[in-house]
């Protein structure tokens, strides 16, 4: 008896051996190794993967290894575990070992007719199914360290991606910082920062609002289009179409990789403002043919205005009195050699600037980077207060601003510490622009020195002005100039160059090396075109384009 139980488990152990080795192992195996891959694909490339939810509105893919590199992970390791379990316990033992225990034949479930041939089945049934648990044992250890390396590596992938994204988001966010970079809204009724703006895909024009390296893609996103956009600025991001993520309007291209400077144009109705800023402008256009300087208007729409704006001066030299409640910026692409700005001028109507409500709802001057006040000279009361008949009809004419300078600058400079920052309020680089001088230099008090336009504010009657101005602001320079004689038909380049130097002074101040296109004393006046050269006059005149009278063309 003795021996044959010896011999039966010899028997058994044999069986066990064999078809662990020869048989169970290498099918788990396989199996396992085929389940696992199946379960990482094969995908179309280029479409969603039906596990991964839509994240938000953001048309973008997700980038693979941001979650589909774990999900792939666990369906692998879930998918060759269950393989593993439903083979053993399927095919395995439920149907092959208990059809041997029952003396059956094991593939097809017949019953042997004989006793000896159930007998022996029987004895092979218990190898049999040692045999298959083992094999399905020693298979399922081989997959968990070779999914202990996939999980590995993923999780190095992993790494590797986010450190990708902190790099590449990293250098883009220096890149900006170096060149000063601050996306601002120029539109009214938003003005707001925004971090990021909306991008629109070239080929289907939906609106990507996550464009940057991060979990939809390090180096790019893939539209739901198919195509591929890239996320760094430096690569091109901003050569797509852009908007405002607040208000969702068009914004200029290249506002991501430009640093933007705001300078509002302050004054009273009617003080110049429109007309110094066309003859800003179009002194600044030539400029471009004297130096490296290099203009251009930064959208169609921008350049239609200024066509518009000059159509009116031209045609009938005024131009329309500014309405709304607030001004849309005036877009210019400014460049130096390698040095570039994007440009907002802003022009608000005078009213904005009458009492303290009106002037806070003035939300653009919470970005100004410099100003440029617009004095009229011919508003103030104490300056007219000694003028002659004749002197008081040429002033009249001249339809002096209201309010007058002192009045617009005390209620401009009351709210622009609120609004920008007690410490940078006084930072901020003035820029005092004197306006219709065609007509000052008609009037014998009046004249506009060569030198020293400030202490000849002070001296005419605006002395609480210059001290003040003294007093508030650290960086000041003053210019005057006919805006009359700058604009519409027949203008003079002198002029306009002088107009738009206060416009590049303020673009020196922000790192813009436009310096050797300023004289050395900003407030020193230079001869018209076309004059001849000689020594500076006490009390030079500006001539007007056409005779006197002269009505400043700002009025309505």
């Amino acid at each position: 008896m003795g021996g044959l139980i010896s011999a039966a488990l010899w028997l058994t152990v044999a069986v066990w051996a064999g078809v662990c080795l020869f048989r169970a192992f290498w099918e788990f195996l396989a199996l396992a190794l085929r389940a696992s891959a199946q379960g990482l694909g094969p995908r179309t490339p280029g479409t969603p993967d039906p596990r991964i939810p839509p994240l938000g509105a953001e048309p973008a893919q997700r980038a693979y290894w941001s979650e589909l590199l774990w999900v792939d992970a666990y369906t692998s390791t879930r998918a060759a575990a269950s393989a593993v379990r439903h083979r053993l316990l399927g095919r395995w033992m439920a149907v092959t070992a208990r059809r041997m225990f029952t003396g059956r034949q094991p593939s097809t479930g017949y019953r042997f007719d004989h006793w000896i041939a159930r007998s022996v089945v029987r004895l092979l049934a218990p190898g049999t199914a040692l045999g298959a648990i083992t094999g399905a044992l020693l298979a399922s250890a081989v997959m968990v360290l070779v999914h202990l390396v996939m999980w590995l590596l993923a999780g190095l992938v992993w790494l590797a991606a986010v450190a990708g994204v902190a790099v590449l988001r990293g250098a883009d966010r220096g890149v900006a910082l170096v060149r000063g970079v601050r996306m601002k809204c120029p539109y009214p009724g938003c003005y707001r920062p925004f971090p990021l703006a909306v991008h629109r895909c070239p080929g289907c024009r939906t609106a990507h609002r996550e464009l940057r390296p991060g979990r939809f893609g390090a180096l790019w996103h893939l539209c739901s289009c198919g195509r591929r956009l890239t996320t760094v600025s430096l690569a091109g991001r901003d050569r797509l179409p852009v908007e405002c993520p607040h208000c969702d309007r068009s914004l200029p291209s290249g506002i991501g990789r430009l640093r933007t400077v705001h300078i509002p144009v302050v004054g009273g109705t009617s003080s110049g403002k429109t007309m110094l800023m066309a003859a800003a402008v179009a002194g600044l256009h030539a400029s471009t043919g004297r130096s490296a300087l290099k203009v251009e208007f930064a959208t169609a729409d921008d350049r239609r205005d200024m066509v518009d704006l000059n159509g009116q001066l031209k045609q009938s030299g005024r131009v329309r009195k500014t309405q709304g409640g607030q001004p849309r910026a005036l877009m210019l692409r400014i460049s130096h050699r390698r040095s570039h700005r994007l440009l907002y001028l802003y022009d608000p109507m005078g009213e904005s600037l009458y009492d303290v409500d009106s002037t806070r709802r003035q939300e653009y001057l919470a970005h100004a980077d410099g100003v440029i006040l617009v004095v009229d000279v011919l508003a103030d009361p104490r300056v007219r207060r000694s003028f002659s008949a004749d002197e008081e009809a040429l002033a009249r004419a001249a339809n002096p601003s209201e309010p007058g300078p002192w009045e617009t600058y005390q209620t401009f400079t009351g709210e622009l510490p609120g609004l920008t920052g007690r410490r940078r309020g006084t930072r901020l680089p003035l820029a005092v622009v004197v306006t219709k001088r065609d007509v000052l230099d008609r009037i014998e008090r009046l004249r506009v020195p060569a030198t020293g336009i400030g202490p000849w504010l002070a001296t005419i009657g605006l002395d609480r002005l210059v001290r003040d101005l003294g007093h508030r602001f650290r960086t000041r320079r003053y210019w005057a100039l006919s805006a009359y004689a700058a604009t519409g038909t027949g203008p003079l380049v002198s002029e306009q160059q002088r107009a738009a130097e206060a416009v590049l002074w303020i673009l020196s101040r922000t790192g813009l090396r436009v310096g050797k296109l300023l004289p050395e004393d900003s407030e020193s006046p230079r001869a018209p075109s076309g004059s001849a050269a000689g020594p500076p006059s006490p009390s030079p005149s500006v001539p007007g384009p056409r005779e006197a009278p002269v009505q400043d063309r700002s009025t309505p």
